[in-house]
């Protein structure tokens, strides 16, 4: 039987992580997908390229788009201030269409390397109200590959997994740890620094935090300040 491929978008953060751990353990061969978008800082590029390592992933690629260029967003736009305390609605740490791009750069890999399936770490549940996180919007990107696409006009239309989408922080991390991800080698705050010490006023960085000790868990990050 041949192996099946995968293509999984790996931002260097807890939940990509997780999503590749699985992937992994559905024994799919898997090509870890990181995009430089521009964001704020470099460190959770380099989470990513430890963690498709540790992970065993057969092929990394880091692409390029520039997001800086359009702004928009406090991950974008150094103008525009990270949060540090919760705030309603959609927040500003939400980057313009980054998913829709970001799953579009992973289709049009996998039909390169002919691989059906496409794994993505979004997660609703833990959103903060970002749009491009909801099944729904999952649901429209799998029709449009199958529309789009020449894998999909030839009955192969691409599957897109969403492992993580109805889980609690908690319940990821418990997934992970099941699955040996190290998550000290993973970065999710939104200012990190160049050494990728975590900020610990983010909302990231209070998810991330509140879901280890859910899981009963000590917290591994590194953080510059204690987590309010």
């Amino acid at each position: 039987m041949a192996e099946a491929h995968a293509v999984v978008l790996l931002s260097g953060g807890l939940d990509s992580a997780t999503a590749l751990a699985i992937a992994r353990e559905q024994r799919f061969v898997c090509h870890a997908l990181s995009v430089d978008y521009g964001q704020r800082h470099a460190a959770e590029l380099q989470a990513a390229r430890r963690v498709a390592a540790a992970a065993g992933a057969c092929e990394h690629r880091i692409m390029q788009v520039d997001l800086a260029g359009i702004g928009g967003s406090a991950l974008t736009d150094r103008a525009i201030a990270v949060p540090e305390s919760p705030s309603a609605g959609i927040p500003v740490t939400y980057v313009p269409a980054r998913n829709t791009i970001m799953l579009s750069l992973a289709l049009a890999w996998a039909e390169v390397l002919d691989a059906g399936d496409i794994f993505i770490g979004v997660n609703i549940l833990d959103a903060s109200g970002y749009p491009d996180c909801r099944p729904e919007f999952i649901e429209a990107f799998a029709r449009l590959a199958a529309l789009a696409t020449r894998a999909g006009v030839e009955g192969r239309p691409a599957r897109i997994h969403t492992p993580l989408i109805g889980l609690t922080k908690a319940q990821i991390i418990r997934e992970g740890i099941r699955l040996g991800v190290d998550y000290r080698q993973t970065v999710s705050c939104y200012q990190a620094d160049e050494e990728g010490r975590a900020c610990g006023r983010c909302d990231a960085c209070r998810l991330r935090h509140a879901g280890f000790a859910a899981a009963g868990l000590s917290d591994p990050t590194s953080y510059k300040s204690p987590v309010v």
